[in-house]
């Protein structure tokens, strides 16, 4: 396992490998967990040798106490990446060396994928987003990066984002992971009660329900339903639930032939923020 905290290591390093040999980046904020091993371990799977960057950006957070809160745990989280074999190297650099001068994200058109559902309550945290991915692309060069589903709307973003700066990544989309109650699996768990962190099951049954009811109803009734299901749930706030077309993300009201929807959602539990989605056809 090599760490690497500047651009100057990760240049050198980058040195060392062969022009034919495949590279993989997995960008992470770190508190790392099964989630995303799977990301390093599909990683592993498609290409020579390996690079999980650790970075909690600040340009992505529109809430300062979220960055505040936000766990930093290096030392475990290098632990977790050395259980799993392959040439894998750590990118850990400082804001500092990843903006230089200030951390001031870059303004994208990503043609209005940016808008709604977590754009709506999150101001401009995709161009944060898109900034500290575009710069991590361009510093790394990889031949792919992974993302998981968990963050669809992120995911698309991302996607637009290559396409609009002509970068020539492949970006892999790779499925949610859960915990064995179904909750899907994010470093925010870990700041949950443990009675609310079981209790936070509903949220995936409730996607699953809204699954099964969107092929008999409309998706008009199937938000209502949604609606009224959390109001029966006191520990838990529901910030959105929205189904929207895959490739536009816009919310919908009626549905149309051979066009893939999913459903997202995004729960307050206590103080806690999760966001989950399904794919619904």
């Amino acid at each position: 396992m090599v760490l690497l905290k500047t651009k100057k290591e990760l240049s050198e390093y980058l040195n060392t490998l062969g022009e034919n040999e495949k590279l993989g980046l997995v960008p992470t904020m770190g508190a790392l967990h099964q989630g995303h091993m799977s990301l390093v371990s599909k990683a592993i799977s498609e290409n020579e040798y390996v690079i999980v960057s650790v970075f909690v950006n600040p340009t992505q957070f529109n809430n300062q106490e979220d960055l505040e809160k936000y766990p930093k745990t290096l030392k475990a989280d290098m632990t977790l990446l050395s259980s799993i074999s392959g040439q894998t190297a750590v990118f850990v650099p400082s804001v500092k060396e990843i903006y230089e001068k200030s951390a001031v994200p870059n303004t994208y058109d990503f043609d209005g994928l940016d808008t709604v559902m977590e754009g709506e309550f999150r101001d401009d945290h995709f161009n944060g987003v898109g900034t500290i991915v575009e710069l991590l692309l361009r510093i790394v060069k990889p031949d792919n990066a992974y993302f998981g589903e968990k963050d669809f709307q992120q995911l698309q973003i991302i996607r637009k984002m290559v396409q609009l700066q002509n970068i020539s990544t492949t970006i892999v989309g790779c499925p949610i992971v859960r915990e064995k109650s179904g909750l899907a699996m994010s470093s925010r768990n870990e700041r949950l009660p443990k009675k609310i962190r079981k209790k936070a099951a509903i949220i995936y049954k409730v996607l699953l329900s809204a699954k099964t009811k969107f092929g008999m109803k409309s998706a008009v009734f199937v938000r209502e339903w949604v609606q009224q299901e959390f109001k029966k749930h006191t520990d838990f706030k529901l910030e959105y639930f929205e189904i929207a077309a895959i490739d536009t993300l816009t919310p919908i009201l009626e549905k149309q032939k051979n066009v893939k929807y999913r459903a997202f959602i995004a729960v307050y539990a206590n103080e806690v923020r999760l966001i989950d989605n399904i794919a619904l056809n």
